[in-house]
């Protein structure tokens, strides 16, 4: 009588163990491609937010009426937005100050924005060292189920006078699931952290490239009054 090797009876009939680490693989992959595609909308807006608002600013906008429609009650600013309203809004408190000396507003601004720059940062950077663990651990998590799966059909073999293929199949079939599974966890969660890394590093860079420009504009606008 031939075994049944079907996917659904070898992870039944798999050891607790191995199933175990099944398990662990499949809520680890779960997981990880729920934030795949949050992280991907994530990455998505911003991108998004960041043209939008560059074309306005670069549009010859007044800067006092940018800064007031992003302080709307009704608007929620975002992304590159709050990197603006952290840099203007130090900007205009250190003007209201007597005596203060024009670098020293326009480097207080500037320090202020690189703060909300490295809160923003903090912020898009979330669930990202998950996927890079997920990434790096699931193969060797999904190996360990295989050698215990093969250890155990191996140490069933020492009762049986006569070991025939037929007996060792199905064990071993079990337990290559385990690292099959460890694959399948681990491959979309390196693809998705090394293209996230990538697209997070351009967009930061973006931020930065915005924060020096916007400096340059504090500086003429600081002298010129």
């Amino acid at each position: 009588m031939n075994a049944d090797l079907s996917l659904f009876h070898l992870i039944k009939e798999a050891s607790f163990i191995v199933q175990l680490v099944m398990l662990i693989l499949v809520v680890a992959s779960v997981v990880s491609w729920t934030y795949i595609f949050s992280k991907t909308r994530e990455l998505a807006k911003a991108v998004d937010i960041a043209d939008e608002f560059e074309e306005e600013f670069w549009s010859g906008v007044e800067l006092s009426d940018l800064y007031k429609r992003l302080t709307d009650a009704d608007f929620e600013p975002e992304g590159i937005e709050k990197i603006f309203l952290a840099g203007y809004r130090e900007y205009s408190r250190m003007r209201q100050k007597a005596g203060i000396d024009p670098e020293v507003q326009v480097e207080n601004a500037q320090r202020a924005m690189k703060i909300e720059l490295n809160r923003e940062l903090e912020r898009l950077d979330e669930h990202l060292p998950f996927l890079a663990t997920v990434g790096s651990i699931s193969p060797y998590v999904g190996l360990f189920g295989t050698v215990w799966g093969i250890m155990n059909s191996f140490r069933s073999l020492g009762n049986v006078q006569q070991a025939t293929l037929a007996q060792v199949a199905p064990g071993i079939a079990e337990a290559l699931i385990a690292t099959a599974m460890g694959l399948f966890a681990a491959i979309p969660a390196v693809i998705a952290y090394n293209r996230f890394a990538s697209r997070l590093d351009r967009l930061i860079g973006r931020y930065e490239l915005f924060i020096d420009e916007f400096v340059v504009l504090l500086q003429r606008q600081a002298h010129s009054q």
